[in-house]
């Protein structure tokens, strides 16, 4: 639609008329008032005109010598692109009612007969401008929330600030259809810049260097809140922008989008680009907190785990856990491994669920477990006591999977107790495979069998972990593990192999994962 019709400025008018004279009173008329006029003697060249221009409005002879007034009505009002064009139709002959009736009911927005008054046919042309830019200009803006809805969704959606950054910038390219560029700073001091073209908003540029853009951006000192500025930035040095930069804490580093100065003249566009930088702030915080929290219960998690392991030189060991990707609270996954008297308790376990309970339950089973091992109980009794220790202080909240591994490398021996957790993977020479060792989980009272006491022979590796590097949602859990077995290899290094392993199945995981690897040299 024509900018200046959308203001309620002169409309640019399509004449349609086979006479003449009648064409030059009507168009002397409008051109007086200030719109701007375009001449057809046919439908065809009505038709032609509607293709090839852009109008506000059509005043339509209904007698043609081609095609009657009628039909071309339908024909434009047919075509989604000028279907919301008014036309006002004029016959030069009386007519009887049932005549503007047709011509109303086939699309006419207004029905004329002459001779008519010059007042009368601007007053007619004017009411039907009058609707016509109204209707536009609630399209318009429909259709600017909508794509801002749009936006504001992509910006909330996004999980990492690089593609925050980019939600961003197709969001101003897509509401301000202008060159969009959005520059935000993660928790790391990393700067991610993404640019969005107006043309083709899904095509994203990144400057290969962003360092002339992280000493600009470390020169705006802007409060909280959004400001709009005009200034130079490093990637578009020579074109006047507009700058909109939020942040909602003083120390937080602001967000900023950047759109073609042009693009924000009006005050409406310059209200939607606060909107977007408001929103593109309100979305950076939520991520800043949860790096925050996940830094933080990173932390606490790994202070509840022991700081370092044995080193014994006939059983060489190593761990390694992973949080969640996807959740900043604490979780209950932990090893830990206990020197008593020439033996070694190994144990790996997992108290359900993510928060401050689970983290504490861990706590407590931690030390329960060291406690009970120090005094010298066999696994299966630990277990016991572990379970009943749950069921009386935890009876809601505190059930537990635990695997221990009593090694006797004296006897050559390893006794293995299993409470509903994920059985031991042993390596060796023959391949791998997960020993038959069962047992209910801890919290709920049940009966639980005696350690199963089996050989450790020289070479032979020993896998632990926990169900997040298995479990997949939707696939079972028989088939994860069947997929951890085959990925196992009988490797000389197992740092090299616990890496490996996490790379392979560990990416993307909805849990926390406590990974061990014992080995009893050859």
């Amino acid at each position: 639609m024509n900018p200046a019709a959308m203001g309620g400025g002169p409309a640019r008018v399509l004449v349609v008329d086979d006479l003449e004279a009648s064409r030059f009173i009507a168009c002397s008329w409008l051109r007086r008032s200030g719109h701007t006029v375009v001449e057809a003697a046919t439908a065809a060249e009505a038709l032609t005109a509607l293709e090839n221009g852009s109008f506000d409005l059509v005043l339509l002879d209904v007698h043609l010598p081609d095609m009657s007034g009628y039909d071309v009505t339908e024909r434009i009002k047919a075509d989604p692109r000028t279907s919301s064009i008014p036309v006002v139709m004029l016959s030069a002959t009386y007519v009887e009612p049932e005549d503007k009736i047709t011509g109303l009911t086939r699309g006419a927005d207004a029905y004329l007969t002459e001779p008519v008054d010059p007042g009368e046919l601007l007053a007619n042309v004017g009411a039907a401008l009058r609707y016509h830019r109204a209707r536009a200009l609630a399209e318009h803006l429909a259709a600017r929330l909508a794509r801002l809805t749009t936006a504001t969704f992509a910006i909330n959606a996004a999980t990492t600030f690089e593609a925050l950054a980019e939600a961003a910038a197709i969001g101003a390219a897509e509401v301000l259809d202008a060159e969009a560029t959005a520059v935000l700073t993660a928790p790391s001091g990393v700067v991610c810049v993404a640019t969005a073209s107006a043309h083709r908003p899904g095509a994203l540029l990144r400057p290969d260097n962003n360092a002339h853009v992280e000493r600009w951006m470390a020169a705006l000192s802007p409060g909280v809140g959004v400001t709009v500025v005009e200034t130079g930035v490093p990637w578009r040095p020579v074109v006047p922008v507009a700058v909109a930069l939020a942040r909602t804490k003083p120390r937080r580093p602001p967000i900023c989008i950047a759109v073609a100065r042009d693009s924000v003249a009006a005050a409406d566009d310059r209200n939607l680009l606060r909107q977007l930088a408001q929103a593109t702030a309100l979305a950076a915080e939520g991520l800043h907190t949860f790096a925050e929290e996940h830094s933080l219960a990173l932390t606490l998690q790994r202070s509840l785990l022991p700081r370092t392991l044995p080193e014994h030189p006939e059983l060489p060991m190593t761990a390694r856990y992973v949080p969640a990707s996807s959740n900043a609270e604490i979780g209950g996954d932990f090893y830990d491994v206990i020197e008593l008297d020439g033996r070694m308790l190994i144990a790996i376990g997992d108290v359900c669920g993510h928060s401050i309970q689970a983290a504490t339950v861990m706590a407590e089973v931690r030390h329960t477990l060291r406690a009970y091992a120090v005094e010298g109980h066999r696994p299966a009794e630990i277990l016991r006591r572990v379970d009943t220790l749950l069921e009386r202080f935890h009876p809601s909240g505190g059930l537990t999977t635990m695997c221990l591994l009593l090694v006797d490398l004296e006897a050559g021996t390893m006794a293995v107790a299993n409470a509903g957790h994920v059985p031991p993977l042993v390596l060796d020479g023959d391949g791998a495979r997960y020993l038959d060792v069962k047992g209910p989980l801890l919290g709920i009272g049940l009966d639980r069998p005696e350690a199963t006491v089996l050989p450790l022979p020289p070479g032979t590796t020993v896998l632990l972990t926990t169900d997040g590097l298995v479990e997949r949602p939707g696939v079972d859990l028989d088939e994860g593990m069947e997929k951890l077995r085959v990925a196992v290899s009988h490797t000389a290094d197992m740092e090299e192999l616990a890496d490996r392993l996490l790379s392979e199945l560990g990416q993307g995981k909805q849990d926390d994962i406590a990974l061990m690897l014992v080995r009893r040299r050859p």
